[in-house]
C-alpha cells in the first residue's frame, strides 16, 4: 500500500494539536470567579517554594543538641503538666540555674 496516507489516531491527533497552542492560550480567564483565574509565574513559583519549605523537620536553631537524661518522673511531670514548650521551660530553668552556679 505504497503511498496511502496513515490515519492519525485520536491520541495523535490530541497531541498533534497541543504542540501548537491557540493564540488567547488553552484557558481563557472570564474575569467572574478568582478561584478560576489562572495563576501567574510569579504566584506559581512562589505556591512551589512554600511547599518545598513546608515539608520535613522544621529547621533548628543550631546550637541545641540532643542528648539522653533521666529526670525524675515528678520533676517531669511538673514541666509536662503545663502544657506545650516543657522542654523550652526545662531549658530556661536550667539556664536560670547555670547563674547562681558558674559551671567548674
Amino acid at each position: 500500500m505504497a503511498g496511502s496516507a496513515k490515519k492519525l489516531t485520536e491520541r495523535e491527533q490530541i497531541l498533534n494539536a497541543m504542540k501548537t497552542p491557540p493564540a488567547e492560550g488553552y484557558f481563557v480567564w472570564d474575569g467572574k470567579d478568582e478561584d478560576d483565574r489562572p495563576a501567574t509565574e510569579e504566584e506559581l513559583h512562589a505556591g512551589i517554594e512554600a511547599a518545598r519549605r513546608g515539608r520535613g523537620r522544621p529547621v533548628g536553631s543550631g546550637i541545641k543538641e540532643q542528648v539522653a537524661i533521666r529526670i525524675d518522673r515528678d520533676v517531669l511531670a511538673a514541666f509536662r503538666s503545663g502544657g506545650a514548650g516543657w522542654q523550652t521551660r526545662m531549658n530556661d530553668a536550667l539556664r536560670d540555674w547555670l547563674k547562681d552556679h558558674p559551671a567548674a
